[in-house]
């Protein structure tokens, strides 16, 4: 299945934030929260939410960033799968920002209207 939320516009996938931590982060933002483990292991996890995903990554493994899904994410270089099975590219902004440009077909909708 295709990610698709308003054809008109492009998603944000994820915002992924460093822990030194991930089981201890899950455990804080899951009492905190009403979301949902997507997927966890010793260096990341993520957490669904009603509009987006939460990445916690470890620090040194994985840059903290925002996740876009693209159609288009190909046309910046090669994509890397990631254990998940999505495949994605990560770039600078302008100002030094990592984002990652996930391709739509490999990423599994997380939000549901």
């Amino acid at each position: 299945m295709t990610w698709q939320q308003n054809s008109e516009l492009d998603s944000i996938h994820h915002v992924a934030i460093e822990v030194d931590d991930v089981k201890g982060a899950i455990a804080w933002y899951a009492d905190k929260f009403r979301c949902q483990i997507s997927y966890e292991d010793d260096t990341w996890a993520l957490l669904q939410f009603g509009n987006l995903s939460l990445a916690l990554v470890t620090r040194g493994e994985h840059p903290a960033h925002v996740g876009f899904v693209t159609e288009n994410a190909a046309e910046y270089g090669e994509l890397k799968t990631h254990r998940d099975g999505a495949r994605s590219i990560y770039l600078a902004d302008p100002a030094g920002n990592a984002v990652e440009l996930l391709d739509a077909d490999s990423v599994k909708p997380t939000v549901t209207s």
